[in-house]
């Protein structure tokens, strides 16, 4: 998994989910925007505050996070 340093979590910003450094701009709008059509360059144009590795990221961590797996661990 590469670097994800524009990623952060923190309770007081947008109740906690995922957002981008530290914006109200979530990891969901982005990965939303993208699945229903938007461009990264419209992307950009409609946020001027976001960078392209700002939204490269946000995807990479939306697969990141689709891929992980819960696995039930018996106790003994």
């Amino acid at each position: 998994m590469g670097q994800l340093d524009r990623i952060i979590q923190q309770p007081s910003i947008m109740g906690g989910k995922a957002c981008i450094r530290g914006l109200r701009v979530t990891v969901g709008m982005i990965v939303g925007q993208i699945g229903a059509g938007q461009t990264i360059e419209s992307l950009l144009a409609d946020y001027p505050y976001l960078e392209r590795e700002d939204v490269l990221q946000a995807l990479r961590y939306a697969a990141w996070r689709a891929e992980e797996r819960d696995v039930e661990l018996s106790v003994a």
